[in-house]
């Protein structure tokens, strides 16, 4: 009876109370369930987090290269590149795969431009010293920035380390290297012909000697050499490479001999 007279009271409350007020009532002391349901569909319609997909591919790889540039390849975290670019985890995977692709693709970028940098410094407008010397001048601005600590060269000094442990990176750099020389052998080879070098010299070994001189650069800016005592090794590697310094030598040997007799 009592049992009934509870129901009959409950059904009374329910007939009089208003429908929005029963919901509420119901939502907040019947069913947890339902407010697990609720809960659900609220998360569902939110917006999704993370950064668009959208992002500048050029000015990431740009963004990438000089966070190993600073830092090296193993000293260099998939966090410090997610905060350089600007871009999470998930689309730096997406874009550039994992670090290492990331990284032999800065590698691929900067040979590439290196190339077309020396070869336009080694145009054909200037004499061979002069040519030789507007491309160490170049080197020394892109390894000493005005605006930034000295760096060096990005080739050298991330790559050589890694190529010990890396058949990759190994590869590139040998391959990068060999592409340096030719690119100058070909401009000594038509100072050769033009009469600005010897008719004996090699272009091949010559060439070598100018990468030598520019390795040099890269690695002494680093150590903190100055641009001043710099320039001077290259332009000591010109006279070298256009027999300058050995003409010198000669000619100011030969008054001594002759007041000898």
């Amino acid at each position: 009876m009592a049992n009934e007279q509870a129901s009959g009271a409950k059904y009374s409350f329910m007939s009089s109370t208003p429908s929005w007020l029963m919901f509420l009532y119901y939502i907040e002391h019947k069913s947890t369930t339902s407010i697990f349901l609720y809960n659900m569909v609220q998360k569902e319609t939110k917006k999704p987090r993370g950064r668009p997909r959208a992002y500048d591919p050029d000015q990431a790889l740009t963004d990438a290269m000089g966070t190993f540039w600073r830092a090296g390849y193993a000293g260099t975290s998939l966090d410090d590149l997610s905060e350089a670019t600007g871009m999470n985890r998930p689309s730096l995977y997406s874009a550039f795969g994992d670090k290492h692709g990331l990284y032999l693709q800065t590698l691929d970028r900067y040979i590439a431009e290196s190339i077309e940098a020396i070869d336009g410094a080694l145009a054909d407008d200037v004499s061979l010293p002069k040519a030789l010397m507007r491309l160490y001048d170049r080197a020394l601005s892109l390894y000493l920035p005005a605006d930034a600590d000295a760096r060096g060269c990005f080739l050298i000094g991330t790559a050589a380390t890694e190529a010990v442990v890396n058949a990759e990176v190994r590869t590139k750099l040998g391959e990068a290297l060999r592409a340096f020389d030719y690119a100058i052998e070909v401009r000594l080879r038509l100072a050769r012909t033009r009469g600005e070098l010897a008719a004996d010299a090699d272009p091949v070994v010559l060439a070598k000697i100018a990468s030598a001189v520019l390795h040099t650069l890269a690695l002494r800016s680093r150590t903190g050499d100055t641009r001043k005592s710099l320039r001077a090794t290259a332009i000591a590697g010109v006279q070298l490479i256009c027999g300058t310094a050995a003409d010198t030598s000669k000619r100011a040997a030969k008054p001594r001999a002759a007041s000898s007799r």
